[in-house]
């Protein structure tokens, strides 16, 4: 017989898990919802002590009751927390950890990361360093309960229960890092991802692909994998598949994210244009692509679809003219790992656009910014602003016409951009751009927004290469900026590749990719060279 000992995220108690525990134990599974002290049972009352290690305790406690040989322990959002602390503490005993539409929280960490609001974190963290008698955090309200994640499928009647059944939270719960001694590390596991939150399979697979250490280990024979397409609270909204889930990762079933083995990731293939090398200049972590130097009878000059498809736009475009000449600044997305390498300025896609532009009359211009982590966009996005002033400022570039391209979650770093266009940007692109922070992105500051700052762009030209193959949670994204664009009647081209794929240009040399990378290059050097 299997023990599922079921722990639920800020706020709730073991109340949350009825329905799917009725069905575990329908099943012949032993379970036990835990209500954490200070969580709402009258026999474990909270006081200004209760700690993240009050709650590892609690989960110790059942732990040691059970009689079955084994326990899966299962943490939804800041459960998973207790979760890792206890099973780190008894290995022996658990037989899986279920990740349940929760992070993956390491030693040293804080749950306050999972609160949505900057500025409450800020305050709850100084709150934990007083002796304040104000030690509890209040729940959300009924209509912020979808900050803290999304709320698709809970039936009004269910998502009214939760704001009424929710309790406030022991600051220091939140605040108290994670202690461990690494025994968990070696531990099956099973990430249940909720669709509808933000996660999904595919993205793993794209954070493992990128060859970020600290997804690496997901690739191991004891870790799997399942997708709920639902939101956050999937015990609210889908009972019957949660208990169905837990039975399989109790079984050891589900899918596996296979490492690859001697082939290239996608974003180190070759591009999907044959274009020539250009003269490059490196300065700190900006390099920049220069135009000139290979005439076009040349074998290895730029393809002819390129030159002469911008000829036939801009008949007066010189590629081998003398400088200055117009830049082009491809900004990468993330987030990436300050360990990668090579780093994104050396990938083939964002060279290849580089060198592509540069053999169409403008520097290309590709950079590295500090995008390592979903709290670090300020501090990509004060990166940026630094490398296109170095751009601008170079002698060999016309400081007057400048273009941004951005690309995949590096979209969320336009908002700055189309909230106050200087006059000098004259295109604004994006190629499957992730146009608005996931709904488990709870660390993005609210300022990220493209589709608010897109009302305030005025007349700047906005090309978008969208890929009909794009992961549903990045897709609606897009469809939420394009309606923005149309209510508020911006100037948005849209380049469709209807069988395209996230990351396309290393991966497909179809003539439909060429002919929609060649049509976003031909647009935004049509509008930064007109």
């Amino acid at each position: 017989m299997t023990a599922f000992i079921l722990v639920a995220g800020a706020h709730t108690g073991g109340w949350i898990w009825r329905e799917v525990a009725a069905r575990l134990r329908e099943s012949g599974a032993r379970v036990d919802p835990v209500t954490l002290t200070g969580m709402g049972d009258p026999d474990r009352p909270a006081d200004p002590g209760t700690d993240l290690e009050t709650h590892i305790d609690d989960v110790l406690r059942l732990i040691d009751a059970a009689d079955e040989a084994q326990v899966v322990l299962v943490g939804h959002c800041y459960g998973i927390h207790p979760v890792l602390g206890a099973a780190d503490r008894r290995p022996e005993r658990v037989a899986r950890i279920v990740y349940l539409d929760a992070g993956m929280p390491q030693r040293g960490d804080q749950a306050l990361t999972l609160v949505p609001d900057e500025a409450v974190r800020e305050r709850l963290s100084r709150r934990a360093d007083t002796d304040e008698d104000d030690w509890l955090t209040p729940p959300p309200a009924l209509e912020e309960w979808q900050r803290w994640g999304s709320v698709a499928g809970i039936p009004p009647t269910a998502l009214a229960l939760l704001a009424e059944n929710a309790v406030p939270q022991p600051v220091r719960t939140l605040t108290q890092p994670l202690r461990l001694t690494g025994a968990v590390s070696a531990l099956p596991s099973t990430g249940v991802l909720c669709t509808g939150n933000g996660s999904s399979i595919a993205m793993v697979e794209g954070l493992v692909g990128l060859g970020d250490p600290r997804f690496q280990a997901l690739t191991e024979p004891r870790v799997t994998f399942f997708e709920l397409d639902t939101g956050h609270w999937p015990m609210l909204s889908r009972a019957d598949e949660v208990a169905a889930t837990l039975l399989r990762a109790a079984a050891g079933e589900g899918h596996r994210v296979a490492a690859a083995k001697n082939q290239l990731p996608g974003h180190l293939r070759p591009f999907l244009l044959d274009v020539p090398e250009r003269r490059r200049e490196r300065i700190g972590r900006v390099d920049l692509h220069f135009p000139g130097g290979l005439p076009r009878d040349r074998p290895d000059a730029p393809s002819a679809d390129v030159s002469d498809g911008l000829s036939a736009v801009l008949p007066d475009a010189v590629p081998e003219a003398e400088g200055p000449w117009p830049a082009v600044v491809f900004v990468h997305g993330g987030p990436v790992h300050p360990d990668t390498r090579p780093t994104p300025r050396d990938w083939p896609g964002f060279v290849g656009y580089a060198r592509s532009v540069a053999g169409m009359g403008a520097v290309g211009v590709t950079l590295d910014h500090r995008l390592h982590d979903l709290a670090d966009y300020g501090r990509a996005a004060e990166d940026i602003a630094e490398a296109v002033d170095l751009v601008r400022a170079h002698p060999l570039v016309d400081a007057d016409r400048v273009a941004l391209w951005f690309f995949s979650a590096g979209g969320l770093l336009s908002a700055d951009w189309l909230a106050a266009p200087p006059p000098w940007l004259r295109c604004v692109a994006a190629t499957y751009p992730i146009l608005a922070p996931m709904p488990n992105w709870r660390l993005v500051a609210s300022r990220f927004r493209p589709a608010v700052a897109l009302r305030s762009a005025g007349g700047l030209p906005v090309v978008l290469t969208r890929v009909g193959q794009e992961r549903g949670e990045i897709a609606v994204t897009v469809e939420e900026f394009l309606a923005a664009a149309k209510d508020c009647d911006a100037d948005v081209e849209v380049i469709d590749v209807p069988d395209g794929h996230h990351g396309f240009e290393t991966t497909d040399r179809s003539g439909q990719a060429r002919r929609a990378v060649e049509g976003a290059l031909r647009s935004v050097l049509g509008h930064l060279l007109s």
